[in-house]
């Protein structure tokens, strides 16, 4: 059985590698490892080392504090979970949808943000 800290950390590194347009290829071939390692730690079947979590930390240019952010969150019950698919950073899609958000200018993206709020508020 998985532990939750386990899928936690493995979704945090599927988000990572998504939003900066990695392959799961090219993350192994830089931790090296096989790709599959990196599907098995991303859905949590296998779990990290801490040395391997060090390594892929740094191939992702980030802190190895990243992998464990918000997950006191996932712990607690929220009320606008329901509206929100549970693995949300899961989905292709939505990881294209906010790779393309961020990549607009701020103040256009502010005003999309409102207008995306304006018609949600809406609906």
């Amino acid at each position: 059985m998985t532990h939750p800290v386990d899928v936690h950390v493995g979704k945090r590194v599927r988000h990572r590698r998504w939003l900066i347009g990695m392959t799961q290829q090219q993350l192994a071939e830089q931790v090296g490892i096989k790709f599959q390692q990196i599907q098995k730690y991303e859905t949590g079947a296998n779990r990290v080392s801490a040395s391997r979590l060090w390594d892929i930390a740094d191939a992702l240019d980030v802190p190895v504090s990243f992998f464990f952010e918000g997950l006191d969150e996932v712990q607690k019950e929220d009320a606008d979970r329901a509206m929100v698919p549970a693995d949300l950073m899961g989905d292709k899609e939505a990881l294209d949808l906010v790779r393309s958000y961020y990549a607009i200018p701020e103040n256009q993206r502010r005003r999309l943000f409102e207008l995306a709020r304006v018609l949600s508020d809406v609906a």
